[in-house]
């Protein structure tokens, strides 16, 4: 024995006999509970830094303590591999994402190794091989046929300088999550995939994870946003066709004296067409499309609109209401049109005050009463209702309750539930990324690529350029190809899966990295399923973590796994700072 520490010398001796032994190196045991034990894997930059030793070394403590306490301790590794970060840097480095990506990984493979972290090295993966990514246009497919993957067109967030649409989670304060870039809506036909339908799901099972961070899983629920409210039917002047609204204050109904769109509503440049204020209203939304986001969501916003010439009638009044398009209304939210009630929501209050429009009381605090014309702010509180017609004299709480079931009765609208959840849009306009398996003809229209074709293959002979953006349009070879419906002329999709795709499910494809019948070995998957101990950063809390938990629930019930959750315990590590 050595009378000093040499690490170069010990290290490496040790690390040798652990490889050769396999010590690492695990199976399916009954005859000894398992332990899966995971960090979240991470994107191959080119060197290990200081925050993935932090993280990583946590989960090496754990795993060493785990197997010497009998456990059958699964700790597996793998890559990122795809998405912008790579492509960015690969277009910085003159280099191919596929050559700088795998060279990254070898050397990041290295220092993994010579820290010596308890790695069960057989399990390897990376998002970007083909052999992973086939398995996922599966998954893909599967939910189209299912109704929860499909196309649409619509508003979406557009970073100029990524070149790609962001999904909602990846636009923080109106900036691109990666590059801080401000956002702005675009129109385009994007595909999505229904994390709506499991909105409820998704929700309740946040109290059934005692062993995650209570502040994540408020994260979740704030982020899901479920709330009770009425859809209230707003009759348009000369049409059939009512505005619906939703609102979580249908007892201030009778105090709506206007109505506010969205720039993006459907509605807004319908209702100006062919009037004088066509012009002004098409001008507004121009304006108002080149404002971040975050601006439009500010409570410092000046709060700006134009007319568009067209009124509805309030359904509980039948009093005339001027349609305005207004800058702080959101389509994501509700239905993107909004009643307002200038003397109960702040930001109407400010509206009304701006272009003179008129304040009605319709909720005193109790034991006081609230006068329109001397108002300085809304009283946004419950309270007892006034001018309410039959509804006077009603606390709120019991007024909501009573409201709904006259607009049922009547015809005038519903209870409902929304959320602030939106469907997750995974396309992007990328190069590197796993290709989206759909081919669109002419004559048949969107036509999913047969199971027997897969994998559709990202061509590594694409040419990228410093301005960004996909090569993919301009590759004949893979645009082109025969529709497998009538063998007609067809041209594959362009667009590439959003990488939270491919981090959704990794976790279970460790289980069975091996495995070519399908994307998941059921018995062994269900050995190790769910993780035991997962170890990331608390950033994904409404990114990753959310699509994994809809991910496993939507494998759950294609039969494909035996879990409800992915992860039983999180541990969010916290940030190494300079």
């Amino acid at each position: 024995m050595e009378d000093r520490y040499n690490p170069s010398a010990i290290e490496s001796k040790w690390q040798r006999i652990w490889e050769d032994q396999r010590i690492f190196y695990v199976s399916e045991d009954g005859n000894k509970p398992k332990y899966y034990l995971l960090e979240m894997f991470p994107y191959p930059s080119g060197r290990i830094h200081m925050g993935h030793v932090r993280n990583y070394t946590i989960g090496d403590v754990v795993a060493r303590y785990k197997t010497m306490r009998g456990f059958n301790v699964i700790h597996p590794m793998g890559w990122d591999a795809f998405g912008m970060p790579a492509e960015n840097a690969a277009i910085k480095a003159e280099s191919h994402p596929a050559t700088w990506t795998y060279n990254n990984i070898d050397q990041m493979k290295e220092q993994l190794k010579q820290m010596g972290f308890s790695y069960d090295w057989s399990r390897e993966l990376a998002t970007c091989d083909v052999s992973y990514y086939r398995w996922e246009q599966l998954m893909f497919l599967k939910m189209y046929e299912q109704g929860l993957a499909y196309r649409e067109k619509s508003y979406v967030n557009w970073c100029s300088t990524c070149q790609t649409v962001l999904a909602n989670e990846q636009v923080e304060g109106g900036l691109c999550w990666r590059c801080s870039h401000g956002v702005e809506q675009k129109e385009m036909a994007q595909w999505f995939l229904k994390i709506t339908d499991y909105a409820d799901e998704l929700l309740e099972y946040c109290e059934r994870l005692p062993g995650w961070p209570e502040r994540v899983l408020t994260m979740q629920r704030n982020w899901i946003g479920k709330s009770h409210g009425a859809m209230i039917h707003f009759p348009l002047e000369n049409s059939d066709e009512p505005i619906e609204v939703y609102t979580t204050r249908q007892d201030t109904v009778f105090g709506a004296t206007f109505m506010s769109l969205a720039v993006e509503h459907p509605l807004t440049l319908e209702l100006c067409k062919g009037r004088p204020e066509e012009a002004a209203v098409k001008e507004f939304i121009e304006k108002t499309k080149r404002t971040q986001r975050s601006e439009r969501t500010s409570e410092l916003l000046e709060k700006e609109g134009v007319f568009t010439g067209a009124y509805c009638r309030n359904p509980m009044t039948d009093e005339r209401m001027p349609i305005y398009v207004a800058n702080f209304v959101l389509m994501e939210y509700g239905t993107g049109a909004v009643m307002a009630v200038p003397t109960h929501d702040q930001r109407d209050f400010e509206f009304a005050k701006a272009y003179d429009l008129p304040l009605k009381v319709v909720i005193n605090p109790p034991g006081s009463e609230l006068d329109g014309d001397t108002m300085e702010a809304a009283y946004e509180e419950d309270g007892i209702l006034v001018n309410s017609g039959e509804f006077s004299g009603l606390e709120s709480a019991a007024a909501r309750a009573a409201i709904n079931q006259y607009l049922e009765s009547n015809g005038l609208g519903k209870g409902a539930i929304n959320y602030r959840l939106r469907d997750w849009l995974i396309s992007r306009q990328r190069y590197w990324g796993a290709p989206i398996p759909i081919i669109y003809c002419d004559e048949c229209g969107i036509v999913p690529v047969p199971d027997e074709d897969l994998p559709v293959v990202l061509p590594l002979d694409a040419s990228l350029t410093p301005a960004g953006g996909t090569p993919l349009p301009t590759l004949k070879e893979f645009v082109e190809t025969t529709c497998p419906t009538c063998k007609g002329d067809a041209r594959r999709e362009v667009d590439t899966m959003d990488t939270f795709v491919e981090s959704s499910w990794y976790f279970m494809r460790y289980t069975c990295p091996d495995y070519q019948e399908g994307p998941l070995d059921r018995d062994r998957n269900d050995y190790w399923m769910p993780v035991d101990q997962y170890i990331g950063g608390i950033e994904h809390a409404v990114l990753h973590l959310l699509y994994s938990r809809f991910f496993t629930k939507v494998l759950r019930d294609m039969g494909m796994v035996g879990q409800d959750e992915p992860f039983t315990n999180l541990l969010t590590q916290g940030m190494v700072c300079k």
